[in-house]
């Protein structure tokens, strides 16, 4: 993959804080910077608009938002630390210990121009209930318009390698989460290729603070540069007025996913949460047909039967295809 430009170094959390949750939060913050940078970088022309705003109950956030890029038709990084207290019934129906709650974190979804460069998610979150108990939580995932198998291979091989430096058994673990999580049952596939997603990593009980602070960093750096290699490796190649068309369908998907299933989005309707910003993830445009499926042996077909959950991507070879006992295939060369 290409390498990134020269910038910024990864920012390292902020010291001298009096509470762990302001040195979170403070990390939080430089995060957001540091993406932007990169993706801004990598776009060559779009820069991002902030828009600040302030919680009801306390707290705010900085939405900032990228439209009509090079290469990045709609993109999204957003930073918020919230606190309040949601309703009993909302406490309930999000599996929350407490209705008071503090929550800080960063969301990104981007959604490129050409049908060859993938849609990307990343969120890392950091939580505290009333009760004193804390926990964080992420994940990122790729969505491609069309698969990619050595490409989809690369992404998880690099996220494979971040897991593995923290805890051995989080990429299984947390892949397989992802699969799970990541799904239509209403389409009965998987949103994309996957990634990893964890929720609920209780600090004290998972692990200590300052290492699961540390794998929360770590995902957010393998992010950011695993995309943006995959952005400038794709977004130049020739596409056709077809392909764009099967994009339009494949976002359609990705809404629906977003709207009807993603738990982040329910916790930012449920606590009053800034209705643009929670609702950035949607892509600029999106079509839905009526039962036109794939045409038989198209690549929109080949596409839809790697949308699957169970997939070994780190052993996946397009020679062999989704429903081989991909553990004994061989790898494909970059």
């Amino acid at each position: 993959m290409p390498d990134s430009p020269a910038l910024a170094p990864f920012p390292a959390p902020p010291t001298g804080l009096p509470r762990f949750r302001d040195t979170v939060e403070a990390w939080m913050r430089l995060f957001q910077d540091w993406l932007c940078q990169q993706l801004e970088a990598t776009d060559g022309t779009g820069r991002f608009r902030e828009d600040a705003w302030q919680h009801h109950s306390g707290g705010g956030g900085r939405s900032r938002i990228l439209t009509e890029g090079s290469i990045i038709e709609k993109g999204g990084v957003n930073f918020s630390a919230v606190e309040g207290r949601m309703s009993d019934a909302a406490a309930r129906q999000l599996l929350m210990p407490s209705p008071d709650y503090f929550a800080t974190g960063v969301s990104v979804v981007q959604h490129p121009r050409s049908p060859l460069a993938p849609i990307s998610h990343m969120n890392v979150r950091y939580f505290e209930a009333g009760n004193g108990e804390a926990w964080f939580g992420g994940g990122l995932d790729l969505t491609p318009i069309y698969v990619d198998v050595a490409q989809a291979r690369w992404f998880h091989e690099q996220i494979a390698q971040v897991c593995q430096q923290h805890d051995p058994g989080y990429y299984p673990r947390f892949k397989k989460w992802a699969d799970e999580y990541f799904y239509l049952p209403h389409r009965q596939e998987t949103r994309g290729v996957g990634g990893i997603f964890f929720d609920r990593l209780i600090v004290g009980k998972e692990a200590d603070a300052d290492s699961l602070f540390a794998f929360v960093r770590a995902v957010g750096e393998v992010y950011g540069r695993s995309y943006c290699a995959l952005l400038r490796r794709n977004a130049g190649q020739p596409h056709t007025e077809a392909q764009k068309k099967w994009q339009l369908v494949r976002r359609g998907r990705y809404a629906e996913f977003n709207l009807a299933i993603d738990r982040g989005t329910r916790f930012g309707l449920e606590t009053g949460g800034r209705t643009e910003s929670i609702l950035m993830s949607l892509p600029p445009q999106a079509e839905w047909h009526y039962n036109q499926p794939p045409a038989p042996g198209s690549p929109e077909a080949d596409t839809q039967q790697w949308l699957h959950p169970g997939l070994d991507w780190l052993n996946a070879s397009a020679a062999v295809g989704p429903t081989a006992d991909l553990s004994t295939t061989e790898t494909v060369g970059q």
